[in-house]
């Protein structure tokens, strides 16, 4: 199907997600939104509801405790929940020997077939029966003290560690009993050890998974972690839900210059040098709190994901980009009409994340002053406190003055499950 799209733009009713996306339950400056309500997730008798995978630790029921106890000559071994979880909080306590590293596995996932992941410039592979995913750290080590830190077991190593945040650095307490909270909504994932903030990262590479507790390999055998009063209540989910559909441009409008045309599929983008003004495809409608990702190819020219948008300015359109171009500065977020570069890539650090001449995934996350960018499941830029607008359009371009050709498709918007 090859569709200009300056022929028909319709306005359509796109779905209003907005704040109520990400923050009808929420969790925000330890503000409880809703009525918690957490329940047993471990009897406190049998392992009814868990099963083992991985490596043969000895995991038994002592004193209405779940005990790991390490095995020598075998491998990570994880205790998991027959069921999946989505949006949750999690609360439990743990002691671990002072030398034992373990972990809190969330969202996890467990194939029977080896399957392979894109992270960066690299594709990773997990080997079938492999526990791999988000894991909240259990220290071992009093020089670097991370407990609470957020570890991504056999994909993608460690997502956020502790620096710079000694309150939860000094909260776990070696060979002691510890509380852990967890809180997932979303793409949102928060940790607490002993009542001190820890973790607070935003990613949604895996929206959905079982839960399971490690005991990490030892050459020493003998080792014991304990956990007790595993309680959960239950949020429901969260699932990517298309924005685009695929077909033609209801629900947006063109704006500028350029060729805008839904190819096979995809959105194909051009403009030429000899055109100085700038293109936009532009939603009809307005958002504030959302993710939205989109997989990209920039053949050649500058381009961008635009959002919280108006429509002002030399270039046709004034507000944020998360930057899209076919050799530099993937993933940096620029403002248009405005500050200009607010977090530009060191080229170094691009190299790590960018497919040059190839698809890209790309992911956008803006919720009230916090933006969070990544490209290709690494994160690429951060603003916790940013003073810019807080609503406004979506957008892709097409830069003036170029040759452009860009290709786009898969535009999702992450939404509650209802």
């Amino acid at each position: 199907m090859d569709m200009d799209a300056t022929l028909s733009p319709v306005r359509r009713a796109a779905p209003r997600i907005l704040s109520y996306l990400l923050a009808t339950v929420v969790w925000l400056g330890g503000t409880r939104l809703f009525a918690e309500d957490l329940k047993p997730i471990f009897d406190g008798k049998t392992l009814e509801g868990w099963v083992q995978r991985g490596g043969q630790a000895d995991f038994k029921v002592v004193d209405g405790c779940i005990v790991g106890t390490t095995v020598v000559g075998t491998p990570n071994s994880f205790l998991c929940t027959t069921r999946e979880y989505g949006d949750f909080i999690l609360e439990l306590e743990l002691k671990a020997d002072a030398r034992l590293n373990s972990g809190i596995q969330i969202r996890s996932q467990h194939f029977n077939q080896p399957t392979q992941y894109g992270h960066g410039t690299q594709t990773l592979k997990i080997p079938a029966g492999r526990v791999h995913g988000y894991q909240v750290e259990v220290e071992d080590k009093p020089a670097r003290r991370w407990a609470g830190g957020l570890y991504e077991e056999g994909r993608r190593g460690w997502l956020q560690g502790l620096e710079g945040n000694e309150a939860a650095r000094q909260a776990f307490k070696f060979g002691e009993w510890n509380k852990y909270r967890i809180v997932c909504i979303g793409d949102s994932i928060k940790t607490w050890v002993n009542g001190v903030p820890a973790a607070d990262f935003v990613d949604s590479e895996t929206l959905k998974g079982f839960i399971a507790l490690q005991v990490h390999s030892h050459k020493e055998g003998g080792l014991e972690v304990r956990w007790r009063n595993i309680r959960l209540q239950d949020l429901g989910e969260h699932e990517w839900q298309p924005l685009w559909n695929g077909r033609d441009f209801e629900g947006a409008h063109i704006i500028g210059r350029g060729s805008w045309k839904v190819v096979d599929g995809m959105i194909r983008a051009t403009n030429v040098k000899e055109e100085k003004e700038f293109g936009h495809l532009v939603t009809d409608d307005v958002f504030s709190d959302f993710t939205v990702r989109l997989k990209y190819k920039a053949v050649k020219g500058n381009s961008g994901l635009y959002f919280r948008i108006e429509e002002k300015g030399f270039s046709g359109v004034s507000g944020f980009q998360a930057e899209i171009d076919a050799e530099r500065d993937a993933g940096g977020l620029y403002e248009t009409n405005g500050r200009a570069w607010v977090k530009q890539p060191a080229p170094e650090d691009v190299k790590k994340w960018f497919r040059p001449q190839d698809w890209n995934s790309m992911t956008v996350t803006a919720r009230g002053r916090r933006i969070v960018v990544s490209v290709n499941g690494m994160q690429t830029a951060e603003l916790k406190d940013d003073p810019g607008r807080l609503e406004g359009h979506l957008a892709l371009q097409v830069h003036g003055s170029q040759d452009c050709e860009l290709y786009f498709k898969d535009i999702e918007i992450l939404t509650k499950v209802e």
